[in-house]
């Protein structure tokens, strides 16, 4: 008997596509029901996960947007830092830590203090 196309390296044996594992469905719906759970979420209806995946496409496509169009107006191709933070900020949503208006001058990484392992004479 010859060996087909299928067949896999190893201990395993043969391999058969399809059986065994998660499907990438279900997968994303764990993700899904993962964030509802961390929302206070205790039961989810199976039509969720398609429309949860359609609001979330429909808000990336709407950022990018933003995005491409802060960096046509730079006249650059690469997309920034700066160009998400101000199109979270032009969208209502802004997002704190990287915003010049709330970054903190006096936690910058040159004056934490940095603790070291005590000598070993004392």
């Amino acid at each position: 008997m010859g060996m087909s196309n299928i067949t896999r390296g190893g201990p395993g044996g043969t391999h058969r596509p399809g059986v065994g594992g998660k499907s990438i469905a279900t997968a994303k719906r764990h993700r899904n029901s993962r964030l509802a759970r961390r929302g206070g979420v205790k039961r989810i209806s199976a039509g969720i996960y398609e429309e949860t995946r359609s609001v979330l496409r429909k808000r990336l496509e709407l950022v990018l947007k933003t995005c491409v169009a802060y960096t046509e107006y730079r006249k650059a191709k690469t997309v920034t830092v700066h160009d998400v933070i101000h199109c979270l900020r032009f969208l209502g949503t802004p997002i704190y830590g990287f915003d010049p208006d709330t970054h903190d001058a006096r936690k910058s990484k040159t004056d934490r203090i940095h603790y070291t392992a005590a000598p070993a004479h004392i």
